[in-house]
């Protein structure tokens, strides 16, 4: 054979890989593959951030993503706690359909692949940096350490502002992360701040935060309304605004570097704000969260609005899609959420989907009650109602009082409210916040957000009850929900993956001294009353 020849099928050789490996990176539907970027924030309620029109907090870095971006108005978890509500994200599945990681602090079932784990093997260099899927875990594959989120870069470290803010350098680790990665792959990253998770330095939101008590225009009615509380409040505000700042730093660099137009970015919240009622249960500011999306390349008509619902599960599939890898294909299981694509790529604030309704629910999170039992609940979002069927009404729904409600982290509000119900003084926001509950409870959500107002036994709302419940029940049991099988029970049997924390109830009612780091000493109650007044 000639060197013409040789040449000449040299020439073709390479010609048909670069157009192969060009194709790969490639979306069917929406051309180039993009970057992807998603940033969790750890415990932030909507309408906490700036675009919603909340004024104490200070947030540019969320507000540019709404502002060039969409800007959602009606986004929920399916499950108001960190772990529950990340495995939600990364499989696009309910808690319910999870195994064990329905549960907070659960070891992750190997049949659940993630998206981001699908992405990696589609030709994405992923990564997190913070808070992953957490606590919990994770397991081997084939003798392999999963990845759920990517590889770990958490190497570099800062001096934060408070003391209780992470060390974890954010963007710094976003850097590295996108300096090592191969410059024609594209990325996939989950920047996870622990903020504004708590403890907080308090009074830090005042003293560095440059705020005020006064802008606190609001303080919810299960709560004091006094300054200790909007002196919470703002640490929690300060904590925000540090997460949107470190936000701020990677959009900067993604401009910088010319990737900013080709990366879809979502900023959103795991679980609500990290106060009594909310965090941990599953009323409206429990799993009703901040979303913004932003694709400069991507999104039709920016600086839209969107008030369609939309569940945690619906995140997967998008980033799936806008991939252009097809959800058979990725090796994940039955994903049941739907593609944003469709609001993606409207030019208007409505789409031919309808999107009318979401599902939500718990099992097991923080541990404190008898054999480690969780507070089963599961509820619809439709219209302007919200329906909750509490499956254990006689279990406590922040954990026992003995063992210090450990299902509600500790907090300066946390504590007022302990306090007063221990002193007779207002024993009402103890019953909201810690008391037992009805089986079930309906709010109109529009006109009663604080969920004060319970309408499950009001005649005239009967019917708008049955008709949701019915609807929900229907629903999970298509869904495969083990509750609707008489199987609950298998949510309580798993295990508890915290050696440390496992029958914390039974070890402390023996004498010993188990640690509960996230809670205070005083939320212990020492002489119980099992029905104050």
């Amino acid at each position: 054979m000639s060197t013409l020849n040789l040449r000449i099928i040299l020439i073709i050789s390479l010609s048909i890989v670069t157009l192969s490996c060009n194709k790969s990176k490639e979306s069917k539907i929406f051309g180039s593959m993009p970057n992807i970027l998603i940033c969790i924030a750890d415990d932030a309620s909507f309408p906490h951030m700036g675009a919603y029109g909340t004024e104490w907090t200070n947030t540019p870095a969320f507000d540019r993503v709404a502002d060039e971006g969409v800007l959602f108005m009606n986004a929920y978890t399916p499950n108001a706690k960190c772990a529950p509500s990340r495995a939600c994200i990364l499989t696009g599945r309910n808690s319910w359909q999870l195994e064990e990681a329905a549960n907070h602090w659960a070891y992750f079932p190997s049949k659940f692949k993630t998206y981001v784990e699908a992405l990696s093997e589609k030709g994405y260099y992923t990564g997190f940096t913070g808070k992953g899927w957490a606590p919990g875990v994770a397991g081997k594959v084939n003798g392999k350490q999963r990845q759920l989120a990517g590889k770990p870069w958490q190497q570099l470290k800062l001096a934060p502002p408070t003391n209780k803010i992470a060390k974890t350098d954010y963007f710094e680790n976003f850097r590295a992360f996108f300096d090592a990665k191969p410059q024609q792959e594209p990325f996939c990253f989950w920047y996870g701040g622990f903020e504004p998770h708590r403890g907080y330095e308090y009074g830090s939101g005042i003293e560095k935060g440059d705020k005020k008590l006064s802008d606190i225009d609001k303080i919810f009615p299960f709560w004091p309304a006094n300054d200790t509380i909007r002196n919470d409040m703002l640490d929690y505000a300060y904590e925000i605004e540090y997460f949107d700042k470190q936000l701020q730093k990677i959009l900067n660099l993604l401009e910088e570097k010319g990737q900013l137009s080709n990366t879809l970015i979502l900023v959103t919240a795991d679980n609500g704000m990290p106060f009594p009622r909310i965090k941990g249960q599953e009323y409206e500011y429990s799993n009703h969260l901040p979303l913004a999306m932003m694709w400069k390349d991507g999104i039709q008509d920016p600086g839209r609005i969107v008030e369609e619902l939309v569940s945690f599960i619906d995140f997967a599939p998008t980033f799936l899609e806008v991939a252009g890898v097809s959800q058979e294909k990725s090796g994940m299981q039955q994903i049941e959420g739907k593609s944003l694509s469709d609001i993606i790529m409207s030019a208007n604030n409505t789409t031919g989907n309808k999107r009318d309704h979401i599902l939500i629910g718990k099992e097991r999170h923080d541990v404190g009650r008898p054999h480690d039992w969780g507070y089963p609940i599961r509820g619809i979002v439709k219209n302007k109602y919200l329906y909750i069927h509490n499956f254990e009404p006689d279990r406590w729904p922040s954990g026992n009082p003995e063992t210090g409600y450990l299902n509600c982290d500790g907090s300066p509000t946390k504590t007022m409210i302990l306090n007063e119900n221990r002193n007779k003084t207002n024993t009402q926001n103890w019953k909201w916040a810690f008391g037992k509950r009805s089986p079930e409870e309906l709010f109109n959500i529009k006109d009663d957000p604080e969920c004060i107002h319970n309408l499950a036994e009001i005649n005239k709302y009967q019917s708008i009850k049955e008709e949701m419940k019915l609807q929900l029940f229907n629903e999970l049991k298509e869904q495969g929900d083990p509750r609707m099988f008489g199987k609950g029970y298998l949510f309580d049997e798993y295990p508890y993956a915290n050696p440390h924390d496992t029958a914390f109830y039974e070890r402390y009612m023996r004498g010993e001294n188990p640690k509960a780091g996230w809670v205070y000493k005083t939320d212990f109650e020492k002489e119980w009353d099992s029905d104050p007044e």
